[in-house]
């Protein structure tokens, strides 16, 4: 089982490319979560560790979901100290049936749930990392 902040699979692994001269990094602390039993084990994870983490919970046809996704991908490099994770809803049924709004966002301090976020905006995602990291 990985952990929270680990590198996770072909899509968490850092790459670097030149792109116009730059290199580009991909995210090393974004997670995924392919199943139910994989959220799971990310939420124990979470708890186990006790590492500051949000969790973005959305969904594939959701237009604000799709808007906000490049965003939290971009800020998961900007806040190195944070776990970021990303739920689709319809990937985890039964680990997402109490989320009623996507995109929502959750926050974990110390292995607990602290705050939520519902929708999107990402000035507001932004400060409420800050917050939170």
């Amino acid at each position: 089982m990985e952990k929270i902040g680990e590198v996770v699979g072909a899509k968490g692994k850092e790459e670097k490319s030149k792109n116009g001269g730059e290199e580009k990094r991909s995210q090393r602390n974004l997670i995924t979560a392919a199943s139910d039993d994989h959220l799971n084990q990310i939420f124990r994870q979470i708890k186990i560790s006790k590492t500051p983490a949000v969790i973005n919970y959305g969904a594939s046809w959701c237009h604000v979901c799709s808007q906000i996704l490049p965003a939290f991908c971009q800020l998961s490099n900007k806040f190195p100290k944070l776990s970021f994770v990303y739920a689709d809803i319809d990937e985890c049924p039964e680990t997402t049936q109490h989320i009623r709004y996507t995109p929502t966002f959750h926050f974990y301090r110390d292995g607990e749930r602290v705050d939520e976020m519902f929708g999107a905006g990402e000035e507001r995602l932004h400060d409420r990392l800050w917050l939170h990291s």
